[in-house]
């Protein structure tokens, strides 16, 4: 067998493992989120406290239902912690509306941030989580509306006895998978929500599903201070409590890194040997108004930060989109079997987005609304013809913005700040 043939026959293996992963996140969305059982937590006598501790900046879109369904969460035991840096900040007024509105929840403003690094989300919750008065801390992201039942089901699986997971190990975080809400008839908005609700989904739920490494998106998740207490961020294993932990620990140690929602699954991970799950929520993502530049250009953000922190994954990942995968697949049929690209092309685009739009249902609990089909679809193939194009991008610069703030991206994805970048639109969705 030639060279030739002997790289055809992997690329097909390579297309059958794409879609072997495909199917699974398809799979894994059908069997989880089409069917929500109420959890027995939600009345519970005996349910754990949680403090709810949420961080915000400004005017965010949909701010007031994002932050009321965290108050009219059906769970017995639990404080709302609402985090602000500046007593001046237009958040205020609806947080205060809020309060008044639901005088029987224990909900209290802190106002003022703490810097422990160069990361403003965890600046504006140190304060937050040292005054928090449970063990079980539920962070969730300004931009993030959640069902009324999502804290009960996630306290469940948080609380679950370790014998009733596949790993035997307990569950130190609890996630849920976003799902994209577009409330601006913006490109960007539309593209985002087609990538959140399909792609990325469909990856995000396989991937935590084989479980081999952590991988969490940090819009909503559940852990206990008491672990974050044990970890540094140094990702190394934490062989005892006997043993000092060098440097800071707990919330503050994750102060210098950008993306310090996935530093902190993997510190749990890798260093208390702990695993995560998710509950069959989603995280609600309402997003604003979002060019399409404003989109390439958060794409490319989070690519530079994940190449610092998972280089071999970052760069597997353009392989792993449909338009490069199928090209890899179709010159492998026609060198091999001398079947058409064009047959093929034709075949694999409509699978794949018959697969993508399962996956919406599934989440979303009803198919694309009929009238915003074809706009949903345009959206999407917008995202797979601007996939490779914006890795490329990526890839060879270590400079981000985030929040009108100039970043340089180092090892193993902390961050120094270089400047403030006025000209940068801060009023899409924003990443807290």
């Amino acid at each position: 067998m030639g060279v030739v043939a002997v790289l055809a026959v992997v690329g097909l293996a390579w297309y059958t493992l794409l879609w072997s992963i495909g199917l699974l996140g398809c799979r894994i969305a059908r069997i989880r989120y089409r069917n929500r059982p109420r959890s027995p937590l939600a009345t519970s006598l005996h349910a754990p406290g949680v403090s709810i501790l949420r961080p915000l900046k400004g005017l965010d879109t949909n701010l007031y239902e994002n932050l009321e369904s965290t108050f009219t969460q059906e769970y017995p035991n639990f404080e709302i912690l609402i985090s602000v840096a500046h007593r001046n900040d237009q958040a205020l007024t609806v947080v205060r509306d809020l309060i008044a509105k639901h005088p029987y929840v224990n909900a209290r403003i802190i106002i003022g941030e703490e810097v422990v690094g160069v990361n403003p989300k965890v600046n504006n919750l140190t304060r937050s989580y040292r005054e928090a008065a449970h063990d079980i801390l539920w962070v969730i992201d300004s931009n993030i509306s959640v069902a009324p039942s999502t804290l009960a089901r996630s306290v469940d699986i948080l609380s679950r006895d370790p014998s009733q997971n596949l790993s035997r190990k307990r569950v130190a975080l609890v996630h849920h998978v976003p799902f994209a809400v577009a409330h601006e008839d913006c490109l960007g908005a539309k593209v985002e929500e087609a990538f959140l609700n399909t792609n990325h989904a469909k990856m995000y739920l396989a991937i935590n599903t084989v479980a081999i490494e952590s991988c969490v998106v940090g819009k909503s998740n559940l852990y206990r201070r008491s672990d974050l207490e044990r970890v540094n961020g140094s990702l190394k294993p934490n062989k005892g409590e006997e043993e000092p932990l060098a440097g800071k620990r707990g919330l503050a140690a994750f102060g210098s890194f950008l993306a310090e929602d996935n530093m902190i699954a993997s510190a749990l991970w890798h260093e208390l040997d702990l695993r995560h799950d998710l509950s069959c929520d989603t995280a609600n993502n309402a997003i604003g108004r979002m060019s399409l530049v404003d989109y390439i250009w958060r794409r490319v953000r989070w690519i530079r930060v994940r190449k610092h922190m998972i280089l071999a994954a970052t760069i597997a990942e353009p392989f792993t989109e449909s338009f490069v995968a199928s090209t890899i697949a179709a010159a492998s049929l026609w060198h091999l079997f001398d079947i058409s690209p064009w047959l093929f092309f034709s075949v694999h685009l409509a699978t794949w987005l018959w697969v993508d739009f399962d996956v919406y249902e599934s989440l979303a609990g009803h198919p694309v609304p009929r009238e915003k089909r074809w706009q949903f679809i345009s959206a999407w193939f917008i995202r797979e013809l601007l996939a490779l194009p914006i890795f490329l991008l990526a890839i060879f610069g270590n400079e981000v913005v985030w929040r009108g703030e100039r970043y340089q991206v180092m090892k193993a994805g902390q961050v120094k700040s270089t400047g403030q970048c006025p000209q940068q639109n801060t009023n899409t969705s924003r990443d807290h």
